[in-house]
């Protein structure tokens, strides 16, 4: 999604220009073209040259110096940037915009801009909470400027409170959304993912192979379309996609309380999760000894959550997911009309280069007028992007 875009990406004077590298470098690995103004401030705490090796560019500080050819320096950035991002964006950096300032190259380029701004803000805590500061970033973001809320934790000043830079994983997340096409805007989509577990005693469960990673991509995709989305996992060893409201859950029956709590609000569930069909009748105490452990389990089948959705789901879009043995695409049509959905997806789990553990999936994709979709193997990621771009017709 950031594979050629332009970012311009600003630092100014305080202690979180250090993770500035790191944002650097996952922009770069992700395709985009990264220039970097700092300010005098910001060169006292990372140096120029560390942010030229990372962004393979020149660094610009210097209002006066022309930029190639006597190109004006603050016009041709700022005309060739798609985004301009401050991180971190200090007390005084927010104040100067906010006011108009322009007394060095960053803030007269921001000046200049017609693109989208971002402003990543970093201090300590009682500056975060100064009423001036608060009546700069309420009159920023009512111009139109994007304005990244701070984490919280330990400060550098050993404080604790409102004020860190957001990690830099988080904040190429919001650079993607800004820069991709926001059509499912206003949209509340609720995402499952993974598998769920379900206890023989303390110790041993039944579940499944599913990793999660397909689910994921789709929050993923769906939030940097501009949708706010709630993901409802079960375990993974995955991380949380940045942006996305995150809700852990272990069992089937933890699973059903959560989506059931926030599907009459979503416009959209997209059920990606493997639910296991059946669980223990008894749970054991504590870890069952392997020789007085019952040889066969008595199993109780789970509800089918998304048929239980489904039936209740209003002008909500619902869509399954079923993994297939072989190209069946007739169990996955019978499926598609027995649970009501709108669309079903199905992959062939047979294929060991897909579908479970990989990256990489090939799907199809069946709507309930009958019309199908087939998506040959490619990463996840795309494979997502395209689920929705079909559900949503973003492309008509």
């Amino acid at each position: 999604m950031l594979k050629a875009r332009n970012v311009l990406l600003g630092i100014t004077g305080g202690i979180a220009a250090y993770k500035a590298a790191e944002l650097t470098r996952l922009l770069v690995k992700d395709g985009a073209k990264v220039n970097v103004i700092m300010t005098k401030a910001g060169a006292e705490f990372i140096t120029p040259l560390t942010m030229q090796t990372l962004s393979a560019n020149p660094v610009y500080s210097d209002l006066f110096n022309c930029v190639g050819e006597s190109k004006v320096g603050h016009i041709f950035l700022a005309q060739r940037a798609e985004l301009i991002v401050v991180a971190p964006a200090t007390a005084n950096c927010l104040a100067k915009v906010a006011a108009g300032i322009c007394d060095d190259l960053l803030t007269t380029t921001i000046c200049a801009a017609s693109c989208p701004i971002m402003l990543c803000p970093a201090m300590n805590d009682r500056m975060w909470d100064n009423p001036i500061v608060q009546g700069n970033i309420k009159k920023l973001k009512d111009i139109g400027y994007i304005v990244m809320e701070p984490d919280s934790g330990e400060l550098a000043c050993k404080s604790v409170g409102s004020g860190r830079l957001p990690e830099p994983a988080r904040i190429v997340a919001s650079i993607t959304r800004a820069l991709t096409p926001n059509p499912l805007q206003g949209l509340k989509i609720l995402v499952s993912a993974g598998p769920t577990r379900e206890k023989i005693d303390l110790v041993r469960f039944l579940s499944n192979r599913s990793s999660g990673k397909m689910g994921y991509a789709l929050a993923q995709a769906a939030y940097n379309y501009g949708a706010d989305v709630t993901l409802v996992s079960g375990p993974t060893a995955l991380t949380p996609p940045p942006g996305v409201q995150f809700i852990s859950v272990e069992t089937a029956e933890e699973m059903q309380t959560a989506l059931e709590k926030h599907f009459s609000s979503a416009d959209a569930l997209i059920m990606c999760a493997a639910v296991a069909d059946f669980r223990p009748e008894i749970i054991s105490s504590g870890k069952a000894d392997k020789k007085t452990m019952p040889k066969n389990l008595n199993l109780v089948e789970n509800p089918d959550i998304l048929a239980a959705l489904s039936a209740k789901k209003g002008i909500c879009l619902t869509i399954g997911f079923a993994a297939q043995v072989g190209a069946e695409r007739e169990a996955a049509e019978r499926k598609l009309e027995k649970k009501g959905l709108d669309f079903i997806v199905y992959n062939d789990v047979s294929e060991s280069d897909i579908g479970f553990d990989s990256d990489d999936n090939a799907v199809t994709v069946i709507g309930k007028d009958g019309k199908a979709a087939f998506f040959q193997k490619m990463p996840k990621t795309e494979i997502a992007r395209n689920i929705l771009e079909i559900v949503f017709n973003l492309k008509a």
